[in-house]
C-alpha cells in the first residue's frame, strides 16, 4: 500500500512551494492539509482560491462557520472541525455557536438555524432544496446569491473533507485542543 506524504517546502513539487509560502505566511506554520494538497498543486491552488473567494463573500464570520462546520460535521471530517473550531476562535465567533455546531445542537439565533438547516439539505440532497425549504431560506433574510455561496463553500469542504478522509490528516498542534468525534 502507498502512503499520502505531508509536503514541506523541501519536499513539495515546485509549483506548490509559493503555494506553502502562502500557507505558512498566513497561518505562521504549512497546515497539514496544505501539506497533502501540495502533491498536486492544482488542488492545493483550487483549495486556496476557493477559500479565499467564500470568505468574500456576503456571509458575515458566523454565517461562514455555520457553513463550514455544518459540512465539516455531516462529512464526519476529523481534522476540519478542529480547525475551524480554531478559525471561528480567532474571528472571534460566539463560543455557543461553535459548540452548537460541533454537537449537532440548535444555533444561537433562527436565521443562522435556517442557515445551518438549508446547508445540510444541500449537501444531504446534493443541491436539491424541496420549495418550503427555499422559502424559509428567504424569509429568513436570504437572497438566491446566499445559495450560490453555499455551493462556493460545499467546493471548499468537499476537497478538504475528502482528502483528510483519504489521508488520515494529522490534527495540527494548535487544534488538537479542539478534537472531536461525531
Amino acid at each position: 500500500m502507498k502512503n499520502f506524504k505531508i509536503h514541506t517546502l523541501e519536499t513539495a513539487p515546485e509549483a506548490s512551494k509559493p503555494l506553502l509560502e502562502t500557507s505558512l505566511k498566513t497561518n505562521g506554520m504549512i497546515l497539514g492539509l496544505h501539506g497533502v494538497l501540495a502533491e498536486v498543486p492544482e488542488l492545493l491552488n483550487a483549495y486556496q482560491q476557493l477559500h479565499s473567494l467564500f470568505m468574500k463573500t456576503s456571509f458575515n464570520k458566523e454565517e461562514l462557520t455555520v457553513v463550514w462546520q455544518t459540512i465539516n460535521v455531516e462529512h464526519n471530517c476529523h481534522y476540519c472541525v478542529p480547525a475551524h473550531t480554531g478559525v471561528a476562535n480567532l474571528m472571534k465567533v460566539d463560543p455557543a455557536l461553535t459548540e452548537a455546531l460541533r454537537n449537532g445542537t440548535s444555533m444561537t439565533t433562527e436565521k443562522l438555524q435556517v442557515l445551518h438547516e438549508t446547508t445540510l439539505a444541500m449537501v444531504r440532497n446534493r443541491g436539491n432544496l424541496s420549495n418550503d425549504q427555499l422559502d424559509a431560506f428567504y424569509q429568513a433574510g436570504y437572497e438566491p446569491s446566499h445559495l450560490l455561496n453555499i455551493v462556493l463553500g460545499m467546493s471548499q469542504k468537499v476537497i478538504s473533507n475528502y482528502t483528510n478522509h483519504l489521508v488520515k490528516t494529522p490534527i495540527d498542534a494548535p487544534f488538537q485542543k479542539y478534537a472531536w468525534t461525531q
